[in-house]
């Protein structure tokens, strides 16, 4: 049975406070052995191995990843990443190639264009562009009030229910709007909000309490730090 992806975030949440890498290398290493069909497992060990310079361990675990979850835009840019760092060019490339066309399929627009700067960068071609706007991102819905959920750990996809409106007046809320469905922010705010605030003792008056309030609400939804 897979792990939840609220399990995989209080993971993330307990994991916070211990500054040692090899404690959390070693807790999420524990995770996805627990349960190997885990891809957020695998893909957070993946980016604790990129930042401990593992780079061979981080592309066994994002290839695990992808396995899993094969839509998974971002660890494509990643896995280029790893790769370039074990001077593995030529599978760099094709990793990012197909990344970028994954990406834009999608409407990941963040790591489509990381990805397209990146094979420039290589002097490398990048696919062609078909899309620019993902078709989930027009904040309308089907007939019913349904969408396409943006967030990793979401067990409803296609059939989320929409938001009857932006949760909040800026343009964060417009993006959590738009991508994210009203079970998923439910969660957040009735359950992981709390958890984050009372575990992390945040002060939410001050600028640090409010970013790092900020960091886990964006990681729990899946959403990229603009």
């Amino acid at each position: 049975m897979a792990f939840p992806y609220s399990l995989y975030f209080e993971y993330s949440l307990e994991l916070f406070i211990m500054s040692d890498l090899e404690n959390r290398i070693a807790q999420f290493q524990k995770m996805a052995n627990d349960d190997p069909d885990n891809e957020l497992g695998h893909y957070r060990l993946g980016q604790l191995y990129m930042e401990n310079k593992q780079f061979e361990e981080a592309v066994a675990s994002f290839n695990r990843t992808l396995i899993l979850s094969p839509q998974f835009s971002k660890v494509f840019q990643l896995l280029g990443n790893s790769l370039l760092s074990l001077d593995k060019k030529a599978e760099a490339v094709t990793t990012l190639q197909k990344g970028f066309q994954i990406a834009d399929e999608r409407g990941d627009n963040m790591p489509r264009d990381e990805m397209a700067r990146m094979l420039k960068e290589l002097g490398e071609s990048v696919p062609e562009s078909k899309k620019t706007v993902a078709p989930i991102s027009t904040g309308a819905g089907d007939a019913m009030g349904n969408m396409q959920c943006t967030r990793p750990g979401c067990m409803v996809g296609s059939k989320a229910r929409k938001l009857p409106a932006p949760p909040l007046k800026d343009e964060l809320g417009k993006r959590i709007f738009e991508a994210i469905c009203a079970d998923c922010w439910s969660e957040w705010v009735k359950n992981y909000s709390i958890k984050v605030i009372n575990e992390l003792r945040l002060d939410l008056s001050s600028e640090r309490g409010q970013a790092e309030y900020d960091k886990y609400m964006h990681e729990f939804l899946g959403l990229t730090q603009e």
